[in-house]
């Protein structure tokens, strides 16, 4: 195991199952609904929305509220900040697979 890989050093907010998914689709894509991300990660409209809220509480994600059609729609993209922290929570899991 490489001597600078500490796995306390991952980001907890990034790190949990359902914001992994979220996070993973969300750096593909500019935005996605909430119905996009819902689908592609199989998450519940309660499961998803308390996530959201959290990565949105980090920062790293942005929630834009909107009508379309006269019906309500949430669109969730990826911030800077969230870009960010992805990256680097990516970095410290390609530390821990390097030799």
């Amino acid at each position: 195991m490489p001597d600078d890989f500490d796995a306390n050093a991952l980001d907890d907010v990034i790190h949990g199952k359902l914001r992994l998914a979220v996070m993973a689709f969300l750096s593909a894509t500019r935005d996605a609904s909430f119905t996009e991300i819902k689908t592609r990660t199989g998450a519940s409209d309660g499961n998803l929305s308390v996530h959201l809220r959290k990565l949105e509480e980090a920062g790293y994600v942005a929630i834009e509220k909107s009508f379309v059609d006269r019906k309500p729609q949430t669109r969730a993209s990826l911030t800077k900040t969230g870009r960010a922290a992805w990256i680097a929570y990516l970095d410290q899991l390609k530390n821990l697979i390097q030799p």
